[in-house]
């Protein structure tokens, strides 16, 4: 868990430090106030962009020097910092006990899941959602799982751009490209279903709540055939053509069914859907505990004023005891079930 978080010219915060214990830390204040900046934050401290996935260049302060810095010290004396110089606002730097890292390291230190308003259409949005969601649920079981999309996403682009650039392009550097991506892709479709399994699994298990149960199950394309390399190799004319792969992991989605009514998810009620996703998120908090030894960092945005007092209160029961738990609201009376054993910052 985190110890001690240190903003400087991050978002609206031009320099706050914040020292949470342990179990739920509780932002409140006014809209605007930059709570939501606090969570995406501390989602900088694993790989990825973030839970806004904003560009780092509109991360900076607005009228501040330029460049923008997030640090953190973890429980076991581990500091892990993120920012930019002003000089290059767009290039990430990432720091693990002072040494520059790839931003994919920082998956051994630090796992991290969120959950905000936004994803409240996650059922409904377009499959690239789902699959962002999926693969931030399989980085926290598997810390390789980032290095093997941003391999397969660097192969794809490298090949994407020969097919569209070059009439008459190298076919063994294409054939190279090709067997890069069927590696990596393999690696990740096969971490993505292990997941989805393992998840599928425990829902099922779990007694009816008020948060609906989930079914879920992976669709598209599958690493079992070992036979992307030659799938993309015949299909480098229709590629070319549509500008983009068109097989792949890439194109996989992840889909959910509400169990208790054997039904998608997508044809389910606002209410139903966020609370199959908070099913989701508690099911995964829990194997993350169970894989690792330890529970992600959970930052639930907005999450209490969503829901009913009943459903409030069993969800901060059912939170309790799970990790560090960050969480925002405009009011402090949404929290009054949590009693007095939680750290609150109210920002102004």
């Amino acid at each position: 868990m985190l110890t001690r978080l240190i903003l400087t010219d991050f978002r609206n915060h031009a320099d706050l430090t914040i020292a949470p214990g342990p179990g739920f830390v509780v932002l409140t204040g006014e809209n605007g106030a930059g709570k939501t900046n606090v969570l995406e934050a501390v989602s900088l401290l694993a790989p990825g962009r973030g839970l806004r996935r904003a560009a780092l260049g509109d991360m900076a302060r607005q009228n501040g020097p330029g460049g923008f810095g997030v640090a953190a010290d973890l429980t076991g004396d581990v500091a892990i910092a993120t920012g930019t110089h002003a000089a290059a606002p767009e290039r990430r730097i990432v720091r693990v006990q002072g040494s520059a890292v790839a931003a994919t390291a920082l998956a051994e230190w630090l796992t991290v899941v969120w959950l905000t308003p936004a994803m409240d259409r996650l059922f409904v949005e377009p499959a690239g959602e789902r699959r962002r969601f999926l693969d931030r649920l399989t980085l926290a079981l598997s810390s390789a799982h980032a290095m093997h999309a941003n391999r397969y996403e660097a192969a794809m682009r490298a090949r994407n751009r020969l097919l569209a650039d070059d009439a008459a392009p190298d076919r063994e550097w294409l054939s190279a490209l090709e067997a890069q991506m069927a590696e990596h892709g393999a690696a990740i479709d096969a971490a993505r279903r292990e997941t989805v399994a393992a998840l599928a699994e425990r829902l099922v298990e779990q007694p009816d709540g008020p948060f609906a149960r989930a079914g879920l199950a992976l669709e598209g394309w599958t690493g079992a055939s070992n036979s992307l390399a030659a799938d993309l190799a015949r299909g480098r004319a229709r590629d070319a053509a549509a500008g983009r792969a068109l097989v792949g992991p890439h194109r996989s989605d992840l889909v959910v069914t509400h169990l208790g009514k054997g039904q998608a998810a997508g044809l389910c009620s606002t209410g139903e859907q966020k609370a199959l996703l908070l099913g989701l998120i508690l099911a995964h908090a829990d194997l993350v505990a169970e894989r690792t030894g330890a529970p992600p960092v959970l930052l639930l945005d907005e999450v209490a004023a969503h829901l009913d007092p009943l459903r409030r209160a069993a969800l901060f029961d059912r939170l309790s005891g799970m990790g560090q738990v960050w969480m925002t609201g405009t009011e402090d009376a949404l929290f009054a079930d949590l009693g007095r054993d939680f750290f609150r910052l109210q920002l102004t």
